[in-house]
């Protein structure tokens, strides 16, 4: 079965272009287009496609908010973002709101009837740049959250302490007293910057600390 593809793109030309691109190949078509998703919900409700194109800078209601209000009544519909953007924040700001895949308008003649294909196959489709940029600000993010200058003891310290370990045991497996266990999680809440034990142990387990 041909797969069917819905476009909200305010550019004539390029809706056009990308009619004419589906038109060409057997396995898919069109099964409606338009210049501005202000009606999104019921547009897509309507033709059920298996593949929206979505651009993100339109009038009346821009892309990401067409995504953000298409994910909350369809989960699983593939949504491509077709744009020129390739900043941080557009970026972001789509894969937050349920964006399936992102692809930059310079790459549509290369890049478009393979994406569509991927993201039918469970894949996220993007841009080389885009996909380099997400996995750098991973790594930024991954690099930052977790120096917090803990000592080794400190690291033990913690461990212990999110497994539910009392006071006096932690004492007894470091050979240490509960006056010194006392000044070790103090120093961790003040470089955790938190003020008890649940939130310490809450922020080592999200931020894999232990």
């Amino acid at each position: 079965m041909a797969i069917s593809v819905l476009i909200y793109e305010d550019n004539d030309l390029l809706r056009e272009s990308l009619r004419n691109m589906f038109a060409l190949c057997e396995e898919t078509f069109v099964c409606s287009d338009f210049r501005s998703p202000v009606n999104i919900e019921n547009e897509v409700r309507q033709v059920r496609p298996d593949v929206i194109l979505l651009d993100i800078d339109m009038p009346d209601v821009n892309g990401i908010e067409a995504v953000k209000r298409t994910r909350r009544f369809d989960k699983d519909v593939a949504i491509i973002m077709l744009t020129v953007f390739d900043d941080n924040e557009h970026v972001f700001d789509a894969i937050c709101a349920g964006a399936s895949g992102y692809l930059l308008k310079k790459h549509i003649s290369t890049r478009l009837f393979d994406a569509v294909t991927e993201v039918l196959h469970g894949g996220a489709p993007m841009s080389p740049s885009i996909a380099r940029m997400v996995i750098s600000s991973m790594h930024q993010k991954n690099a930052t959250v977790k120096d917090y200058h803990l000592t080794p003891r400190e690291k033990e310290v913690l461990s212990f302490l999110s497994k539910g370990n009392s006071y006096k045991l932690i004492a007894a497996e470091f050979s240490i007293s509960v006056d010194t266990v006392r000044a070790h999680i103090k120093k961790i809440y003040e470089k955790l910057q938190v003020h008890s034990q649940t939130e310490a142990v809450s922020k080592a387990i999200n931020e894999k600390l232990v």
